[in-house]
């Protein structure tokens, strides 16, 4: 994940199956990843994430949760 861009909107596939639209925030104070999620438009660092994830790679326009 070194070539994520501060910004971009990325689909992210939940361990459940579900998908979603993380925006990439960038490093907090500490060095830790932060996202925002597109649909709730809530802000977190990876380290609060209590579930298993994978990044899928940057959301086109045409993206759509499945």
């Amino acid at each position: 994940m070194d070539d994520l861009e501060v910004g971009t909107v990325y689909a992210i596939e939940l361990c459940s199956g579900e998908r979603r639209r993380w925006q990439y925030l960038g490093l907090d104070g500490r060095g830790q990843p932060r996202w925002r999620d597109c649909e709730t438009r809530l802000e977190f660092g990876e380290g609060s994430l209590m579930y298993a994830w994978t990044l899928l790679g940057a959301a086109d326009a045409d993206w759509t949760a499945g």
